[in-house]
């Protein structure tokens, strides 16, 4: 491992994800999610050959892997599908059996892990901004504990005192099963849940203890051994950029506005021209 290796924020969270794959997992993976999904088959060739991911692209159990794409995307969830599933089988006979972690992206979550992916705004009707929606989080959240979070640009605004809404469940002792999330990975560094409160665990080389203060809405809890962010190896991101994500789909999830639509125009035309 070098501290001199040249890398961008994409790559550390993808890298810092892998570090979370373990033998034996299952992951579920969403639709849109290409820094998760960099890192999670980061992970298994890194650390776990055998975890294999359910996707929601065609309600696929998958062993194998692929380069990601966005045209293309099909090719690796469903085409390499070992079983397919409806939606609702998926989440009778999925879950339960194998349990799956997985990685999801709150437009909002407060210190216990409760998350918001339905509007901004008190008023449900007439909110400030429509959000995509919870899709399956609130099935899952409250029965299983296999619940992890990304948040690809750090701000008060997602990481608030009270959400407006709530789609996914935290830490709570009203549960009568599972638990919270049990990680965080930002663009700032990683979080846990000690306790039923989120906590800072390690900040990411460059950043400031102040400056992930100053970007979150509420008090944070400190681990008493704060560290600093492992970076990525050299082998990291030969495996990201040459084999696993050459396009360079997972910076889509860092940019916002014109420099998203200007990157995915690259990749839409890269894809055309092989």
């Amino acid at each position: 491992m070098s501290a001199d290796l040249d890398y961008s924020i994409d790559e550390l969270i993808s890298v810092c994800i892998s570090r979370q794959v373990r033998a034996g997992d299952v992951w579920a993976q969403g639709i849109n999610t290409p820094l998760v999904s960099a890192g999670l088959i980061l992970g298994k060739i890194r650390y776990a050959p055998r975890a294999r991911f359910t996707s929601e692209i065609g309600q696929a159990l998958v062993q194998g892997w692929g380069p990601l794409s966005i045209a293309g995307i099909e090719a690796l969830w469903v085409g390499k599908g070992l079983i397919h599933l409806g939606f609702a089988a998926g989440a009778a006979e999925i879950l339960p059996k194998f349990q799956p972690k997985e990685f999801f992206r709150p437009a909002q979550v407060d210190q216990q892990g409760n998350m918001n992916n339905i509007a901004f705004g008190k008023d449900y009707h007439k909110p400030r901004m429509r959000l995509p929606g919870s899709g399956g989080i609130p099935d899952v959240t409250p029965q299983y504990d296999h619940s992890y979070l990304y948040v690809p640009r750090h701000s008060r605004l997602t990481f608030a005192k009270k959400i407006d809404f709530i789609s996914g469940m935290g830490h709570s002792p009203r549960r009568k099963a599972g638990g919270g999330p049990r990680y965080l990975i930002s663009d700032l560094g990683q979080f846990d849940w000690q306790g039923g409160r989120m906590r800072l665990i390690s900040v990411h080389p460059g950043v400031s203890l102040e400056r992930i203060r100053r970007k979150t809405g509420f008090e944070l809890e400190i681990t008493p051994e704060l560290k600093e962010t492992a970076p990525p190896e050299s082998e990291d991101l030969r495996l990201l950029r040459e084999e696993i994500d050459p396009l360079g789909t997972r910076k889509l999830e860092t940019l916002a506005g014109a420099a998203r639509k200007t990157l995915l125009r690259e990749i839409l035309l890269r894809e055309q021209s092989t």
